[in-house]
Order: C-alpha cells, then sequence, then structure tokens
C-alpha cells in the first residue's frame, strides 16, 4: 500500500526572521486576516542581547529580551503562529513558494525576510582560537564571567556603548577601543561612559593581535600598544546571511543588504524585505518595527491583487 503523502500546510503570508521587523509585521499580517506564521529564533534577534532600551516610546527603560517577549505575545494574541525553528531552504513555485524547516514544509504566496544580521568579526590573528576562550560576541551572555577582570570592547556603536556601561559594573577596567576619532553612539551612552572612572576610550585605533596561552591574556593594537586583558567583546556591526537571499536570486548591495522599493518589495515577485537586513538609513528596533509594518501592509495589497 502506498503511504499516504502529507500536505504541506498552507499559509497567505510566511515571516522569516523573528526580531523587531518580523514580529511587528506578523501584528499587522494577522491584523489583515492573513494566515501568518513566523520562523525563526527569538534568541537569535540582536536586540534580544541588549540589557537596556532606552529609546523605545511608551518604555523609559526595558532590556531586549523583554521588549522582544512583549512582541512575541502581540503578535500571537492577533493570531500569528510562531514556529522558533531554522528555515533551510526556500524554494520558488509556479503559485508561490516552498518553505523547508528540518523535516517539515510549507507553502505560502508571499514571503517577508526578516533576517536581521549576524554579528561581523574583527578578521584579526588570535581572533578564531580564542572564540569562547576570552573572545566574546555577545555581553549580556557572557559578562559574568570576567567579575573583577580588565576587558576591552571594540567597537563604536551603541551596542559597544551597552556592553562597556554593562561591564563597566562588574569588571575592574573596560577599554573602549574605536576606530574612528569619536564614538557613534548616541550622547547619553557616551556621557554615561565618561562619568565611568573604570573606562578609558582609546580612539583612532584598531586591534592588530589576540595572544595567549590556553586564554585571551593580550590584545595588540595597531599603535603597537598592548593591553593586559581577559576578555574582549567585539561589537562591531552585523552582516546580512546570505544564503537564502543569494538562492532566491535577491538583488542586494555590494554588502549583501536586500535592494527594495518604498513598499519593501524586492525585485523577487512576492517576496518583501524589512529591517537591518535591508539596505537602509538606519539600523534601530524602531525603523525595524516601522518596516515591517510597511511589508505587511505591501503584502495584504499584493495578496488581494493575486485574488482579482
Amino acid at each position: 500500500m502506498t503511504p499516504k503523502k502529507e500536505t504541506a500546510k498552507e499559509y497567505d503570508v510566511i515571516i522569516i526572521g523573528s526580531g523587531p521587523a518580523g514580529l511587528s509585521a506578523a501584528i499587522y499580517a494577522s491584523r489583515y486576516n492573513l494566515k501568518t506564521l513566523v520562523l525563526g529564533t527569538t534568541f537569535e534577534s540582536m536586540i534580544n542581547e541588549a540589557h537596556l532600551v532606552e529609546n523605545w516610546p511608551g518604555e523609559k527603560s526595558i532590556s531586549g529580551h523583554a521588549l522582544l517577549n512583549k512582541f512575541l505575545e502581540h503578535a500571537k494574541h492577533y493570531g500569528a503562529e510562531i514556529l522558533e525553528k531554522q528555515v533551510s531552504r526556500v524554494i520558488k513555485t509556479k503559485d508561490g513558494f516552498e518553505v523547508l524547516v528540518e523535516n517539515e514544509k510549507f507553502k505560502t504566496k508571499s514571503i517577508i525576510l526578516t533576517l536581521g544580521t549576524k554579528k561581523r568579526k574583527l578578521e584579526v590573528d588570535g581572533e578564531e582560537k580564542f572564540i569562547g576562550k576570552g573572545v566574546s560576541y555577545c555581553y549580556t551572555c557572557d559578562a559574568n564571567f570576567f567579575k573583577g577582570k580588565d576587558v576591552a570592547v571594540i567597537g563604536g556603536s551603541n551596542s559597544a556603548a551597552l556592553a562597556a556601561l554593562l561591564l563597566s559594573e562588574l569588571c575592574k577596567k573596560v577599554y573602549i577601543i574605536y576606530r574612528q576619532d569619536i564614538m557613534r553612539c548616541e550622547p547619553v551612552f557616551l556621557d554615561k561612559l565618561k562619568k565611568k572612572k573604570n573606562v578609558e576610550i582609546i580612539y583612532k585605533t584598531n586591534p592588530k593581535e589576540i595572544k595567549g596561552k590556553d586564554k585571551v591574556e593580550e590584545l595588540i593594537l595597531d599603535n603597537n600598544k598592548k593591553l593586559k586583558v581577559d576578555g574582549i567583546f567585539v561589537e562591531i556591526g552585523g552582516a546580512p546571511s546570505s544564503v537564502l537571499i543569494k538562492e532566491l536570486g535577491i538583488k542586494t548591495d555590494d554588502s549583501g543588504f536586500i535592494l527594495t522599493d518604498e513598499r519593501m518589495a524586492t525585485n523577487v515577485s512576492g517576496i518583501f524585505a524589512a529591517g537591518d537586513v535591508r539596505k537602509n538609513v538606519l539600523k534601530q528596533a524602531i525603523t525595524s518595527s516601522a518596516e515591517g509594518v510597511i511589508a505587511a501592509t505591501s503584502v495584504y495589497k499584493y495578496f488581494n491583487e493575486l485574488k482579482k
């Protein structure tokens, strides 16, 4: 007897990525009565790492994790389905798309890519050797391992400033290494850093090499200065994950960020993009959320056009 072929579950829209852009899109898509599925692990969202968010309207101070949980509950409230699994492949079909997740397959007429970005690496000697042995890309995950020790934070963005502020409460000394002559974080963060007696900002400098025996012991800078540190926290921004984007033939800029029009539509019919994965001028949770809303609205209009 021939086994019964399992039918793939169908959705009006599948959102790949569960950060602020993806979950905001899910809230709006669900309110448009679109059958909505969100795929992706929320713990990988950049905002999940932020121990302090002070610029979200209506929340004077909240952790990124707590804010993301509010997004999740809001999306679920309006009927969005959330599956915390990674997408392995997306296949274009004659009437839409097939999305493969482990041993499951889903069908959809439209997709919103809200993949976010992955942490950039320094690409210096010793970095790979000491990952997990003093080199970290998640300050909220690893800060407690360095209580009473000396550490360095690489970068000048909001995330770098937040990392340094948290570490300053735990560590003996915190160095901030930044390649430009002024931090590009919000002034309010810089003001807080300047008040910290155990924080030292070293401008116009780059890391050159990481040294140690079994763990990080020394950071060599390109001005030949040597810092005795136990930990190095890398906060130099992110780059988009390119596999799905390339497989689908989606156009990007030279850095791999997705190009869209003002409706968040890509060059591939039925695929939209929002948030940090998209080429935009500001990578913040609030702008990502706004783009997610625009993408969901565009999907709603696209879906109605298909019905005609």
